[in-house]
């Protein structure tokens, strides 16, 4: 295939993927299947989003596909897997859509998805599961933060200046006898 008709999407959400370039396998294994299936990619046909969330279809790097594949720039698009695309169901279910009205066709490398209802059930119902996972994550998130919060020591306080208070304060009843 040309290799205008080519491209790759990626992503990482958190800052910290990006910093430790997780985002580079990706693009190698993408850079490798493009390779495989005969086919070669123009520079600026690959499409990467680094420290962005799957959450929202608001992505710099996605908006640039979507700009590319309405005006029929892509035939085929290689991702991942499905939850690269997005981790909600909803959000996947519309990219692969106005990727299927634009003739486009989506290959994705991990869980492959065919033409037939069953590959569709699949599809959807692994975008049920990137979101599930989504909600997992954001769970433990929240968890740990309930937990480094309940900690007895306040943060970025020392105990001595919390059992002391400020002076003049009214608001530490837990004063030394030797400072009354």
């Amino acid at each position: 295939m040309a290799e205008g008709g080519v491209a790759f999407y990626a992503r990482v959400s958190s800052e910290a993927q990006a910093r430790e370039h997780t985002i580079d396998s990706q693009v190698a294994a993408l850079h490798e299947r493009i390779a495989a299936d005969g086919s070669r990619i123009a520079p600026d046909n690959g499409y990467v989003d680094e420290g962005q969330s799957g959450a929202s279809l608001v992505r710099p790097a996605m908006e640039r596909l979507r700009d590319a594949v309405a005006a029929g720039a892509i035939e085929c698009l290689y991702v991942l897997a499905p939850d690269r695309l997005a981790r909600r169901h909803a959000h996947q279910a519309l990219l692969m859509e106005e990727f299927r009205r634009a003739g486009v066709s989506v290959i994705f490398l991990y869980r492959p998805i065919g033409a037939s209802p069953e590959d569709d059930l699949l599809l959807q119902i692994q975008g049920v599961i990137a979101e599930y996972e989504r909600a997992q994550i954001l769970e433990r998130g929240r968890a740990r933060s309930a937990r480094w919060l309940a900690r007895p020591t306040a943060i970025g306080t020392s105990p001595a200046i919390k059992a002391v208070g400020l002076p003049g304060s009214r608001s530490c009843p837990r004063r030394p006898a030797s400072c009354a």
